[in-house]
């Protein structure tokens, strides 16, 4: 078996491959290719476990992730977990790696596919609610895809945002970072905004007819109590994506606004039918796609991760 750390996963990252890899796995969803069952949530206090399996026919994967928010006040890592790939043949275990890494770069990689597939390359401005390590990875992969100019940070640790502006000045010196407390500039200004909160409320401004050719992605609520977007941007939106269904029953940013009559649920479609062409969308128009994650990206970033281990002899073998 084959151990990656968090280091040589992201030694082995590359923006776009990832971003590819994301892709196979929404044409396997669509397809059906797969077998995956509803990733379990266990609840303790307000900490949070998640248990994520899934099966191809070439290999199966489990990841078990913890989410325990009050690590942020230790300077510890809120999100852990780690990811078992396995052969679908023989199911002996092929890798292990960290699943804290892993999950940043494929939720990385999935929002960088929604800004690839619901924006123009005309825009300039990106808005960023959140700055910690998922927002971080967010703002790297969306500037892997269009050449953003300015990003706008909507966070209150100036901490986090100093990191983001070194980190940023690193990958992509030309870009300004600007931190913005004001909610309303923040909205304006911003061409795309992508948020990566634990917010149980909105983080965007409910105010009417401010959405015109904006776009939007949300990757932080993922479960019912949560929800990043406003009831005037459901009402205004011209597309809703989702990469699963089962997110439906998942985010308060799907429960609530269908519930109330925000939005039809016949008007709220899977990304995959844009990545596999039966689906196609004006650019300009105000969209918006939810991602909550699920375990099919998880089994093919890590199949990506451990052929291309296999391939650059990065990682520690173990006899089991």
């Amino acid at each position: 078996m084959l151990i990656l750390t968090g280091n040589d996963l992201n030694k082995l990252s590359d923006y776009n491959e990832l971003i590819s890899a994301i892709e196979k796995a929404m044409v396997i969803y669509e397809k059906n290719n797969y077998t995956m069952p509803l990733r379990s949530h266990i609840n303790h206090r307000d900490n949070t476990v998640l248990l994520m399996p899934c099966f191809t026919d070439k290999v199966f994967s489990n990841k078990l992730v913890s989410i325990f928010p009050g690590n942020k006040a230790n300077g510890k890592p809120i999100l852990n977990g780690s990811v078992i790939l396995n052969s679908a043949e023989t199911g002996e275990p092929l890798a292990l790696m960290d699943g804290g890494i892993l999950t940043a770069l494929r939720t990385g990689a999935v929002g960088g596919m929604g800004v690839k597939y619901i924006t123009s390359e005309s825009v300039k401005t990106l808005g960023l609610s959140g700055a910690g390590v998922q927002g971080i990875q967010q703002a790297l992969f969306a500037m892997s895809q269009r050449n953003f100019q300015t990003i706008l940070v909507s966070e209150p640790d100036e901490a986090r945002v100093t990191d983001l502006k070194k980190i940023m000045k690193r990958s992509f010196p030309q870009t300004v970072v600007e931190m913005v407390q004001n909610q309303d500039e923040f909205l304006s200004r911003a061409d795309l905004i992508i948020t990566a909160t634990n917010s149980a409320s909105p983080v965007i401004p409910d105010t009417a007819n401010a959405y015109e050719n904006k776009q939007f992605i949300g990757i932080g609520s993922f479960k019912p109590d949560m929800r990043e977007f406003p009831e005037h941007l459901f009402r205004r939106l011209d597309n809703l994506f989702i990469d699963t269904e089962h997110a439906m029953k998942e985010s308060g940013d799907l429960l609530d606004p269908v519930s109330n009559n925000w939005i039809s649920a016949d008007k709220i479609v899977t990304i995959g039918k844009l990545v596999t062409g039966k689906l196609t969308f004006s650019k300009g128009s105000v969209v918006l796609f939810k991602s909550v994650g699920m375990a099919l990206f998880d089994l093919v970033i890590s199949d990506y991760f451990y052929r291309k281990a296999l391939r650059n002899e990065i990682g520690t073998k173990i006899n089991m």
